[in-house]
């Protein structure tokens, strides 16, 4: 491996939604740090995820693939051990690689019990949730609580979620934050490094934050209405998605001041880490690179939390770039991106081949106009949430919906097979999503067109996946 290999930090945060930041036009938060970052890199302006749910995004990002492609579709699936992350290709080019905090790649209940065998992390310090889990022997923050602060652990032990404002000290963000600068200062100069550190933050519940975070946070915006037209697939998880469900005593404001208290404190923890790289000389041969796994509706449309809902606070996530000598600073990118690209873009800065991934980008060549967009993004839902009530029974009959965003036009379908439904917006002349064009005939041959692309997209989907059982070939033996 050549010695212009750079280091890369990997961030990722779970569940904010684009427009919780500055540099996206947010003014109630109180985000320094990365706001500063953005303006020393590249900010993408439409950045989706790849599903609006935790696990088979993650593994997309992870892998480079699509949903159909790695097979993780629904909440508690599990990675095929056949997947490789591509941490494991850094790995086996020279790279030490770390991970610290949410990795949820698989679910959460086969990751409490197993780590995945081709995950590639020479350093594992595993934490999905700071009280979920915490009997499992891979839970690392559990032991460092134990060290830290032993009384607080047996209170988390005890009271789950039900211990308020962790205080900083001994929070999940601060050990990630701790952990990931030991793993650079015990790295820094004897080889490339990758640390990956994986935030809990801003992921409900809302009241954990250390109470002086919220302090931070200003004046919020209004919450945007519940639509007129309501798909029926949207209608289904609706129902289980109310401020009432998912709100602790229904008290909204309560929860979005916590949800941005939460970010103002991943802004401090990943602060730290940026001036670490400074202090050792390092910035300007690291790859940063922050993101989410998908974004929160935090009441938008009368929905909470994600899933079977593309609406920008859902399936559009921040997403910062900074390599000092290949990305200028300050470059907007208008041209919609995944998630996968992030799993390109990581292994092409380190010399790495990525021919086996399809429709992936290099998001620094993109910033820099090296290379040409994507002609569209997609964004799929595989029935991957659970029912009201029912925390591992999925939806029956199933719930299934795909995204397609395509120059200035997004389309939701929900596919159902008796009464098939969907969404149309027009993201240029309405950003905010306050008219559905689904059934205005004006725009019929919009709809048509992103309709037959997408099933083209499926298909090709479906077919890069290849035979689940693998083949066998007979020999030949005529002449």
């Amino acid at each position: 491996m050549g010695s212009d290999c750079p280091n890369v930090v990997l961030v990722v945060t779970d569940q904010q939604r684009y427009d919780s930041l500055a540099c996206y036009g947010f003014d109630g938060g109180h985000t320094p740090n990365l706001d500063h970052l953005a303006g020393q890199g590249a900010v993408f302006d439409a950045a989706y995820c790849t599903s609006p749910l935790c696990t088979p995004s993650r593994a997309s990002m992870f892998t480079g693939k699509q949903v159909a492609e790695h097979g993780v579709e629904k909440l508690y699936d599990t990675l095929p051990e056949s997947e490789a992350l591509f941490t494991e290709r850094l790995r086996d080019a020279g790279y030490r690689t770390g991970l610290f905090g949410k990795l949820h790649v698989s679910g959460r209940a086969d990751e409490a019990t197993r780590r995945h065998p081709r995950d590639g992390f020479d350093v594992y310090e595993w934490c999905n949730e700071a009280s979920l889990d915490m009997q499992s022997p891979l839970h690392a923050y559990d032991a460092w609580l134990a060290e830290k602060d032993p009384e607080f652990r047996e209170r988390l032990r005890g009271e789950g979620r039900g211990v308020l404002h962790h205080p900083r000290s001994v929070h999940m963000s601060h050990w990630i934050a701790d952990r990931a600068l030991a793993f650079i200062d015990e790295t820094a100069g004897r080889q490339p490094f990758f640390a990956y550190l994986g935030f809990f933050d801003p992921h409900n519940p809302f009241d954990d934050y250390p109470e002086e975070f919220a302090e931070q946070v200003g004046e919020l915006p209004p919450v945007r209405p519940v639509p007129d037209r309501v798909p029926d697939g949207l209608r289904r998880e609706m129902e289980s998605k109310t401020v009432a469900a998912h709100v602790a005593g229904g008290d909204l404001d309560a929860a979005r001041v916590g949800y941005h208290a939460s970010i103002a404190l991943l802004d401090a923890e990943i602060g730290q880490v940026l001036d670490r790289l400074d202090e050792l000389g390092l910035a300007e041969d690291t790859l940063v690179i922050v993101t989410s796994d998908h974004g929160e509706m935090l009441g938008d449309r009368g929905l909470m939390t994600k899933g079977a809902f593309f609406y920008e606070p859902c399936v559009r996530v921040p997403l910062l770039l900074r390599q000092p000598g290949v990305v200028p600073d300050g470059v907007r990118v208008a041209d919609p991106v995944a998630l996968t690209d992030v799993a390109a873009t990581v292994l092409r800065a380190a010399g790495l081949d990525t021919g086996y991934l399809e429709d992936v980008l290099d998001l620094r060549l993109l910033a820099t106009g090296e290379t040409a967009p994507h002609a569209f993004v997609t964004s799929s839902y595989r029935n991957g949430g659970v029912a009201v009530g029912q925390p591992t029974t999925y939806f029956d009959p199933p719930l299934l919906a795909t995204m397609i965003r395509a120059g200035r036009y997004k389309l939701v379908r929900y596919h159902d097979p008796v009464a098939p439904d969907g969404q149309l917006f027009d993201l240029e002349a309405d950003p905010e999503e306050k008219h559905d064009r689904w059934e205005d005939p004006s725009l019929a041959h919009i709809r048509a067109d992103l309709m037959a692309v997408l099933l083209d997209w499926q298909v090709r989907q479906h077919w890069c996946a290849g035979p689940r059982g693998g083949e066998r070939l007979p020999q030949h033996t005529m002449a």
